[in-house]
């Protein structure tokens, strides 16, 4: 199969043929149609995040069971099924206490003494995630997929893999937001829309979008957004504050920086929950103001939006096709595997909410 592997940070990726095993046990081979390119790819790209060479990087997919192994009893051949990075193994203490979205158990991967998954010139190749989707074909656990209804359209129903389920998933999962709040999020890109649709979609009154893109915000608005804040011209702390009659009751911080985080935190009214959704590069502190802790001003973090993907997904499928999710405004562009250096490029640059590359 064609899949664009991963060198090194700093490096392109190349377009090579990787062999890929049969599925064992309770694995399947997925046939990728559709793979967001996710900012989260981009920290391992950029170095920011170790990963181990040669990979193949992507997360955010979904396609059709192509073939499944003898133990596999959810899915069968043709299914339409959304992946996701989050794969449980159903027995861990987190899986059992209903955060399977936090699972670590090693029974979700192969073991040593059984061959690779995927091989390069005869070397094992990482697969990121458990999933890696920039590949024309992806050899899984069954616990890394659900089945979705075969009207959904696949190219949609990738950015629910990763994006919408952490952006939208923050805002009803993990911060557990109440109708008529208050909210700000801050960066309007995949998971920042996600986070302003969740909010919209949870009767949020107020949600501010903060960006230093106009196009970004102006998506924002679309998307959901009551009021934008370009943090390139003023700053967005006192704007939100100044809009918002003292502070926000939940913020959102979708980017992965340091003082965006900060500035979340900072920006919340008395009692508000800042909630970071994005990945801050490892090594960097977030530094916040002690005092405001004896506000219950409160700070947390979110994995992939406290996700239970097989209720929540297929419960997004059903906002899109209702119409109360709106997935196809949040695709900039779409490309070929060949184009995955391109859409990095395009995403650095702030040029694209979402780009999804399309496989025959």
């Amino acid at each position: 199969m064609k899949a664009a592997v991963f060198h090194g940070p700093h490096q392109p990726l190349t377009i090579e043929d990787v062999e890929i095993d049969r599925p064992r046990g309770r694995e399947v081979i997925v046939r990728t149609v559709a793979s967001g390119v996710c900012h989260s790819d981009l920290h391992f790209v950029d170095g920011l995040y170790p990963l181990q060479a040669p990979a193949i990087l992507g997360h955010e997919a979904a396609g059709i069971v192509e073939e499944v192994g003898d133990q596999v009893t959810y899915v069968k051949p043709g299914d339409h099924v959304i992946c996701c990075l989050s794969v449980f193994c159903g027995h861990c203490e987190m899986c059992v206490s209903g955060r399977p979205n936090l699972c670590r158990a090693p029974s979700r991967q192969r073991s040593a003494d059984m061959p690779p998954k995927l091989t390069w010139n005869g070397t094992p190749v990482v697969q990121f995630a458990n999933l890696g989707s920039y590949a024309e074909k992806m050899l899984l656990h069954e616990n890394a997929i659900v089945k979705i209804r075969e009207d959904m359209p696949l190219a949609a129903a990738a950015l629910i893999g990763c994006g919408v389920t952490t952006g939208v998933g923050a805002v009803l999962n993990t911060a557990k937001m109440e109708p008529g709040a208050s909210v700000a999020v801050f960066g309007c890109g995949g998971v920042g829309l996600a986070a302003i649709q969740g909010a919209r979609i949870g009767g949020a009154r107020m949600i501010i979008a903060v960006d230093t893109v106009e196009s970004k915000l102006a998506k924002a608005k679309e998307l959901g957004a009551t009021h934008v804040v370009d943090a390139s011209s003023r700053d967005p702390v006192e704007a939100i504050r100044e809009i918002s009659g003292g502070g926000v009751e939940y913020s959102f911080e979708a980017i992965g920086l340091k003082r965006a985080a900060e500035q979340a935190f900072e920006c919340l009214a008395i009692g508000g929950t800042a909630t970071i959704i994005g990945m801050i590069p490892v090594g960097q502190k977030v530094e916040l103001d002690g005092p405001s802790f004896l506000q219950e001003k409160r700070i947390q973090g979110s994995s992939m939006g406290s996700n239970r993907f097989l209720k929540d997904m297929p419960r997004y499928v059903d906002f899109y096709m209702q119409g109360r999710l709106k997935l196809d405004e949040m695709i900039t562009r779409t490309g070929r595997l060949e184009d995955v250096n391109e859409a990095f490029r395009a995403m650095k640059a702030g040029e694209v909410a979402r780009t999804v590359l399309l496989f025959d």
